[in-house]
């Protein structure tokens, strides 16, 4: 699985997958709490429905996909950070994501290319900002790519189209 895990937005929308992601969470903390083994098989009346005999525990559809995406990219031996997008960054944690020094996301900031706001004498970032910035930035540079790409191929530089 090649999706970055940053770049999957997801959110519930109903009262039902509210109330299966509470329930499945329920059930999860539960079996947690109440194991020592490595492994936890899932049981329990409060999030298990049983179909032909068999315990299932009901998870909404977008939890099962973000859930399928994080062990594909732990199983590929990568790292997996899941955060609120509404959380605050330091600058140092901002530049990271954005693969760039601080002092260049400190520049972006004072030119107001990036929207942040101080806690005591510290600037913080939302992380929804740093995303937006980073999707717009390679949106640029894809359109970029592809006009230097069209004027190549209208000069005959031999690019395929």
């Amino acid at each position: 699985m090649s999706t970055n895990i940053l770049d999957i937005e997801m959110s519930l929308e109903s009262k039902e997958e509210i109330e299966l992601a509470k329930a499945a969470q329920r059930c999860i903390m539960i079996a947690l709490d109440n194991s020592k083994a490595e492994n936890i098989a899932l049981q329990g009346e409060d999030c298990i429905e049983r179909v032909d005999g068999a315990p299932l525990l009901k998870l909404p559809p977008k939890v099962l996909r973000l859930i399928a995406e994080m062990l594909g990219s732990l199983a590929q031996g990568k790292a997996v950070a899941l955060m609120p997008k509404e959380m605050d960054l330091t600058t140092q944690v901002a530049a990271q994501l954005l693969n760039v020094s601080r002092p260049y996301l400190i520049r972006l900031l004072e030119q107001g290319k990036l929207p942040y706001h101080m806690v005591g004498s510290h600037r913080r970032v939302r992380l929804v900002d740093v995303l937006d910035y980073k999707e717009a930035r390679t949106k640029n540079s894809k359109e970029k790519l592809q006009a230097l790409l069209e004027q190549a191929q209208e000069l005959k530089m031999g690019y395929p189209q």
